[in-house]
């Protein structure tokens, strides 16, 4: 119990809010219950046939209101044995809304999923606040930073999820085209990642040269002292064209989302032509990931804030480890600001129901009853899928931008002046630090024994992995996810802007 101390304690208090008192107070619940969402309701085959003025046949009494039931068969309301009829295309329908309530979300598909990814970051983000006001205060001496578990849950969850929705493309009969847009979307990434990786240093700073020279020298040195002579595990294009797959997979999964971000802020904007304010706040949590993205191009950014000296100004504008801070503390906000936008771009998606009606309008022909209600029905039914594509993101950049800030060594004083100290995570060796030879797990002759060449064990392993690889790799992932949400969702109000009308 002491390794862990007072996080120990943390950890299993926010377990049992996640398990007894989420289920009752869910933030997850109330962004789609208690924003004063509306959705559309689909009319019965009364209202239908009372605005076709289509008569009832005698004998088919209790399939008019059916909601369920194939489809219809011939104009004039042919085809009623199976409840089913047609309507004209442009018939005048109002529809009736209703304010989304619990009852109504708990049956759609993927809410269970969408509570315990949302509640499950909450109660993640409270056990780190915590954990980094514990450590401010008391600083711990060789303690595992139990805080970190939570957000690499917290990112697994998000991917397993952004997985699982690219895979629904994947399993319908009628999605050609949507296997070839995420197929695509994979090798396009690829090579974008490819030539990023290539970049030198002075442009972009990714700093994965100085994570693979650390992590090849720690590891090399970790092989040696075990009796294996070796220059590393694996050689610098290896490691790098391991990221670039890693990055076109990450790129791949934030298609389909990004697309649905871009129909919904296309929306969002025409419906908020009265305030000014919140159209701004739309275009600004729509900019703000470039912004993040230009903070991590030298010339751009580090250079004009940590380097040069302004006319009239003795230092520069600030220091490195609060340019470095700073950048985590940008990508907080923006997932904080597109976390509460959510309302409003989730009721622009609702609205999709009563845009489908009101361009049916304009067609000639004839509908079912049954898949004009599936039309306007499947909107609501498809509320969670597209909640999910905009939440799974969000989690995703906001822990692994906190896993770079505690992993990577950069603290929270450096905003205000103080220095990072590279050592306060708690999971990384101190520097310096020299691999000895393990002694046989076999050649234990007591439970104490064996307990302690374990624990020596996963000390040394520690020591692959360094402050400097961490700063690189998660530094590099941070900067990929929010540059792959910004072209994604680009390329979505793109696709509404030149593609589609309206």
């Amino acid at each position: 119990m002491a390794v862990f101390g007072a996080q120990l304690v943390v950890t299993m208090v926010m377990a049992s809010v996640l398990s007894r008192i989420t289920p009752h107070y869910s933030l997850a619940r109330w962004l789609l219950c208690g924003t004063g969402l509306v959705y559309y309701l689909h009319p019965t085959d009364e209202e239908l046939r009372s605005q076709a003025g289509l008569l009832k046949e005698k004998g088919k009494k209790g399939k008019s209101g059916s909601k369920g039931g194939g489809k219809g068969g011939g104009a004039g309301g042919g085809g009623e044995d199976d409840g089913g009829f047609t309507v004209p295309r442009n018939l005048d329908l109002t529809l009736e809304t209703s304010r989304l309530g619990p009852g109504e979300v708990i049956q759609l598909r993927f809410y269970a999923e969408y509570q315990w990814l949302l509640d499950f970051s909450l109660c993640a983000v409270l056990v780190y606040v915590i954990t980094e006001v514990l450590m401010a205060v008391a600083p711990p001496r060789a303690e595992v930073n139990l805080s970190m578990l939570w957000c690499l849950l917290a990112i697994g969850f998000s991917l397993k999820i952004m997985f699982t929705l690219a895979m629904l493309y994947f399993r319908g009969e009628d999605s050609g085209g949507e296997k070839a847009m995420v197929v695509l979307s994979f090798f396009t990434y690829l090579l974008i990642a490819l030539g990023m990786l290539i970049l030198d240093e002075s442009k972009l700073e990714m700093g994965l040269d100085l994570a693979y020279s650390s992590f090849n020298a720690s590891a090399a040195a970790f092989l040696r002292a075990q009796g294996l002579p070796s220059d590393g595990p694996a050689s610098k294009v290896t490691f790098k064209l391991s990221l670039a797959v890693l990055c076109a997979i990450i790129g791949a999964f934030f298609t389909f989302p990004g697309l649905r971000l871009g129909k919904m802020h296309w929306d969002s904007l025409r419906y908020c032509t009265e305030s000014k304010v919140l159209r701004a706040l739309f275009h600004l949590s729509f900019v703000a990931p470039l912004l993040l993205v230009t903070m991590w191009i030298r010339p751009v950014s580090r250079r004009y804030l940590t380097e040069y000296t302004l006319p009239g100004r003795a230092h520069p504008l600030m220091g490195p480890d609060t340019f470095d801070t700073l950048r985590i503390v940008m990508v907080l906000a923006v997932s904080a600001v597109r976390l509460g936008l959510m309302p409003y771009y989730l009721q622009s998606y609702l609205n999709l129901a009563y845009e489908k009606i009101e361009a049916q309008k304009k067609e000639s022909g004839r509908i079912s009853n049954k898949d004009l209600q599936k039309k306007i029905a499947g909107v609501f039914y498809y509320l969670c899928v597209v909640t999910l594509q905009y939440v799974a993101p969000i989690v995703l950049c906001l822990f692994l931008s906190l896993m770079f800030k505690t992993l990577g060594g950069l603290s929270w004083a450096a905003l205000f002046g103080g220095q990072s100290s590279p050592g306060e995570c708690g999971l990384t060796p101190e520097g310096g630090a020299e691999s000895a030879p393990l002694p046989a797990l076999q050649d234990a002759e007591t439970v104490m024994e064996a307990t302690r060449i374990l624990t020596l064990g996963i000390e040394e392993v520690k020591k692959i992995f360094t402050v400097e690889f961490y700063r690189g790799v998660l530094g590099f992932t941070t900067w990929w996810c929010v540059f792959s949400w910004f072209l994604s969702g680009t390329f979505g109000v793109a696709y509404q802007s030149y593609f589609t009308k309206g």
